[in-house]
């Protein structure tokens, strides 16, 4: 499955005013990387793939709409998914961008 373009459209929006924004094509999904770190990505497996403070990832995940992202097997703490369906309103995708690119400002530019 390819990643939403119509979503990957809404993140550049939302970002667009961020400094250091670049785009990139990783995981299948098209990256959205402040100062080089990854902040969110529309995901091929559809929905967004966002980055977060790891510590944070367990209060996050008691959120219906959010799961741990997998890579190759794996679960990843600090990665979540979350489904397409939360995503409707510009309100909820902004809010989940928001941790994504904290937690990304707060890494060391690359």
């Amino acid at each position: 499955m390819a990643y939403d373009p119509d979503l990957a459209d809404r993140i550049r929006e939302s970002l667009r005013d961020e400094a250091g924004l670049t785009e990139r094509r990783m995981f299948g999904g098209l990256a959205f990387l402040i100062d080089g770190n990854m902040a969110a990505c529309a995901s091929s497996q559809g929905g967004l793939m966002l980055r977060v403070d790891p510590a944070e990832t367990p209060a996050l995940l008691a959120r219906p709409e959010a799961r741990r992202f997998e890579m190759r097997g794996r679960e990843l703490n600090g990665w979540l998914h979350i489904d397409a369906s939360a995503l409707t309103s510009e309100n909820a995708l902004e809010s989940w961008l928001d941790r994504g690119i904290r937690y990304a400002r707060s890494l060391p530019a690359k």
